[in-house]
Order: C-alpha cells, then sequence, then structure tokens
C-alpha cells in the first residue's frame, strides 16, 4: 500500500491516532512484572502510558524500562495528600519518568462534596499548581470523579473549580465515564472549557446502568468503548477541537485483557 493511501486513509479515520493506557488498567500485571506488562502492551501498539502507580519500584527502574522498549510516561497519578505533602518528591519521580503532567484523580475526604471542598480545593490547587509549574516544569491536572458534578448556583461546584483555579497552573483530565456518570455530557464540558483540559480517559458505561452523584460504581461496569451508553463520536469530535494533548484507555474491568483490544479496534474504525 503506497503512503499517500495510507495517509488518505487516516485523514478519514475520527481518532488516527493510537490511545495511551493508565496503568490503573494493567494494575494487577504490573503488580506482578512491569516489564512483562510493557511488553503485552507494546504488542498491542501502546506506547504512552500514564502511570498512577509506581508499583514498589524506583521511579529510575520503571523509566529504564520504558526507554528499552521506547516508550514513554507522559502523566504521572498521585494522592491528593502526596501532591500537597510530597510536591517536590512527586515531581522529581514525575521528571524521572519523563512525565510533563502530574494528575489528582479524588479529593473527597468524605460525602457529599460541598462548596467549601471546592474552595479548598482551588487553594491547593493552585499552590501546588504553581510550585510544580515554577521550580520543576510541570502541568498540574485535576481528574474528575463524578461527585464534583453537584449543582451550586446556576452551574455545578466543577465550574466553580475550573472558573477559581489559575490556568496558567492548573489544567484538567477528563474522565467521560465519570463526567457521564452523574448526569453530564462529556463533549459539552469539552466544548465550555476547550483550553482548560489536557489529558482525558477513555472509557464506556455498561448499558441500563443508572448514575449517580456518589463517584463510585462497580468495576464491572466497565465496557469497551462503543458499547456502552457514551456517545464516543460526539466526544472525540469535542476534543479534536480542545486542547487535550493525551488521549488514555481506562478499563477498571476484570475483563480488561478481552476488552482492550476491542476498545482499540473501536478507535481504529470510528469515521470523521
Amino acid at each position: 500500500m503506497n503512503t499517500a493511501l495510507i495517509s488518505a486513509q487516516k485523514s478519514k479515520q475520527l481518532f488516527p491516532q493510537t490511545a495511551g493506557m493508565v496503568s490503573y488498567t494493567y494494575r494487577q500485571s504490573f503488580a506482578k512484572d512491569v516489564a512483562k506488562t510493557l511488553d503485552t502492551l507494546k504488542t498491542l501498539g501502546i506506547n504512552d502510558i500514564e502511570f498512577s502507580n509506581l508499583f514498589g519500584r524506583k521511579a529510575t527502574d520503571i523509566r529504564a524500562l520504558l526507554d528499552e522498549r521506547g516508550q514513554k510516561c507522559s502523566s504521572f497519578g498521585v494522592s491528593y495528600a502526596d501532591a500537597q505533602n510530597k510536591t517536590a518528591e512527586v515531581a522529581q519521580n514525575a521528571k524521572t519518568l519523563g512525565a510533563n503532567y502530574v494528575r489528582v484523580a479524588w479529593i473527597m475526604q468524605k460525602p457529599p462534596f460541598t462548596i467549601d471542598d471546592a474552595k479548598k480545593a482551588v487553594e491547593i490547587f493552585n499552590k501546588i499548581g504553581k510550585q510544580l509549574k515554577n521550580d520543576f516544569g510541570l502541568t498540574f491536572c485535576y481528574h474528575n470523579h463524578g461527585y464534583e458534578y453537584v449543582k451550586y448556583e446556576d452551574e455545578t461546584l466543577m465550574d466553580f473549580i475550573i472558573q477559581n483555579t489559575n490556568p496558567d497552573y492548573v489544567s484538567f483530565e477528563l474522565d467521560i465515564l465519570w463526567a457521564f456518570f452523574p448526569g453530564q455530557d462529556p463533549a459539552d464540558w469539552l466544548k465550555k472549557y476547550p483550553k482548560r483540559y489536557k489529558l482525558m480517559h477513555l472509557k464506556d458505561l455498561r448499558k441500563g446502568i443508572v448514575g449517580n452523584d456518589s463517584g463510585g460504581t462497580s468495576v464491572e461496569n466497565d465496557v469497551a468503548l462503543g458499547t456502552g451508553q457514551l456517545d464516543i463520536p460526539a466526544i472525540l469530535k469535542a476534543a479534536n477541537n480542545s486542547s487535550i494533548v493525551h488521549f488514555y484507555i481506562e478499563d477498571e474491568s476484570p475483563s480488561y485483557t478481552k476488552q482492550v483490544p476491542q476498545t482499540l479496534t473501536y478507535l481504529k474504525n470510528l469515521k470523521k
């Protein structure tokens, strides 16, 4: 097949790139053998990884394994506590891994999530983000988890967080399932804040599951993209007009070894 034909075919694809992977999808495998798990991802054509755990290894060890395979870690996920209390250590690990982003995915201490929680988060996010950017050249991202979409005034607490954090220091990772679960349209959020989202978690919710604002559902409700409730094409079209830099597949289901290849095939076959 000639180069021009390949290029023409790719130009018709809605998602011509290969998505990255969140390490949490392969958490049990990574815990047993990081090298073999990276080999598995390499076989699937996946070279961009968001590590949300070092799996008992040193960042230098994981970086060496990545380099050997021509893979990269573009984002490093850490706990809210570590982001606040071990900012320099977190940053050094992120830099060692080769990441450009540091991500936090859960901030609620106990339900419900309130305006006071959101105000505190804004203060802390701005502080962490400023230190990461100015001292280490890293971008801080907050990953939504569903409970932030409760109503506040005429909008939501998620709006409050986005509007009151400094865009120079704070960006966001859109987890599309955790936007959809409490009744939101992920595409609408990308259209509303096209410059604030840098990362995305690609995942789908089993048909028939009714969401809420708890921030939790059974891991078995994660299904292969295109087989669930989310309008993936509409979300990707909106993402193409946003500031998203990295897309990561996340599949928390026990069936991930079967579902990840299905998701990759689905994404490859999507047309504009």
